[in-house]
């Protein structure tokens, strides 16, 4: 995949070949996924080299007489004609792909995309938000005809390849597989990897940036850009501005260390159910990972998650960085060279615990979590991600210091034992396996 005329090697490509191969167009395929995450480049990349020749129509950009063919597609040979013509590209039968890209722009095209299908000559991708596309999408009728593939930042093991780097992570999988520690050594280079893709992040822009400045101000800046470009985003889905006040607030919240995410810290005197519809457009957008507190867990989690409990994470950490020292015009390299070197005097565990959500979610996996109050009362022992693994579920509890103690995860097992199949704490140090607990460095977290 290409950004700023790097290419970036996306997992999603594989899926994409998939669909293409077993649905032989049958259906559309619609790439989701938050904005400046690679869909578009992802899209025009694959039509540029399993078909014999592509149009993309950018809905973000495209002419009025582009947008108006879809007004009506009573006749399917009209609107394909003139688009070959308007794009000066000859489409070939079952050789050939049209990519819609920012969809939700012109709803009419993705209602369109029922017909198309069901015509059968060419195939269709279509790329969107999905906030925006499920906004725009009230008064259309949903066509059924759809592949739907969730796509996120790049994942460490893609953040990887991006700096030339193929080896370390089969290297991983095979130490993660056969139990055993790394040594010293190497575990202090991949803690460091791991903590260069913190600060980086996974939107291809800031890799990009980081690539060819091995600057962190100029990496930062593209960072500050889309932080900007989803907060406008956040006021046009709720216009009170309460979204983009619950976004910004979600260092300050998880560094709090409280059992759930406070809604009337963050926006003064509003209360959890009058914006549980805001904070679900927010999962939607895909630019928040959200992790709901399962009141009984077992292996349904989603039976039993409770909407109004929930805790809220950034979907890229290094998104994460950024909107923690927003205050400051640019963050300075000086702290980004002391988180590197993990010589920063903050605490660090809520970065972590956002990196975690991050590279769960990438995973496939929904967030939940689970809070169990001490016999006294007014606190409580966390179990920060709970998964389901086979027919049982595992806890997870991060921590961001080599630190052993785990006495939420305890309580936890003890309470659930039946229930357990693996316990997780996943932490700073070598992997090592004591106690029936599996004590995981944070850059293995991908294999769970």
């Amino acid at each position: 995949m290409n950004s700023g005329n790097i290419h970036f090697k996306r997992k999603i490509y594989d899926s994409m070949l998939k669909w293409k191969q077993e649905r032989n167009g049958e259906t559309a395929l619609l790439i989701q996924g938050a904005r400046r995450i690679g869909k578009s480049t992802i899209a025009e990349e694959f039509a540029r080299k399993e078909y014999k020749s592509y149009i993309l129509i950018d809905f973000s950009k495209v002419s009025k007489e582009v947008n108006d063919l879809f007004n009506d597609v009573s006749d399917l040979n009209y609107i394909l004609l003139r688009l070959q013509f308007i794009f000066q590209v000859e489409l070939y039968e079952r050789k050939s792909v049209i990519i819609f890209d920012e969809v939700q722009l012109q709803p009419l095209a993705r209602q369109a995309i029922k017909h198309l299908v069901k015509d059968g000559r060419y195939d269709y991708i279509e790329t969107g938000s999905l906030i925006s596309v499920r906004s725009k999408s009230r008064n259309i009728i949903i066509p059924s005809e759809e592949t739907k593939i969730d796509m996120y930042p790049m994942d460490f093991e893609e953040f990887r390849w991006a700096l030339g780097d193929k080896a370390t992570i089969p290297l991983l999988r095979k130490a993660f597989e056969s139990k055993t520690a790394l040594g010293d050594a190497v575990h202090r280079k991949l803690m460091r990897d791991i903590r260069l893709y913190m600060l980086v992040g996974g939107m291809p822009q800031a890799v990009s940036a980081y690539i060819k400045t091995n600057n962190f101000m100029a990496v930062d800046r593209v960072k500050r850009d889309i932080i900007a470009l989803y907060e406008e985003d956040f006021i046009k889905i709720d216009n009170s501005g309460r979204a983009k006040a619950i976004y910004d607030a979600i260092p300050a919240q998880l560094s709090r260390n409280t059992s759930r995410y406070q809604v009337g810290k963050a926006v003064p005197d509003e209360k959890i159910d009058r914006v549980i519809n805001i904070i679900k457009d927010m999962e939607d957008s895909m630019t928040t990972n959200i992790a709901f507190h399962t009141d009984d867990p077992n292996i349904g989690l989603a039976l039993t998650k409770n909407q109004e409990y929930f805790k809220m994470y950034t979907s890229d950490t290094g998104l994460f960085v950024t909107l923690a020292f927003k205050d400051s015009d640019v963050t300075e390299n000086v702290i980004y060279e002391k988180l590197l070197s993990d010589k920063l005097s903050t605490n660090l565990g809520y970065v972590y615990e956002n990196l975690i959500a991050q590279m769960l979610k990438a995973t496939g996996k929904n967030l939940f979590y689970h809070t169990i109050p001490y016999a006294e009362g007014k606190k409580y022992y966390e179990v920060d991600f709970i998964i389901t693994d086979k027919h049982k579920i595992s806890p997870i509890e991060v921590k961001s210091s080599g630190y052993k103690s785990h006495k939420s995860l305890d309580e936890f097992c003890t309470k659930y034992s039946d229930r357990i199949i693996n316990k997780y704490v996943i932490y700073t140090k070598d992997y090592k396996r004591e106690g029936g607990v599996e004590y995981i460095p944070v850059y293995m977290t991908l294999f769970l």
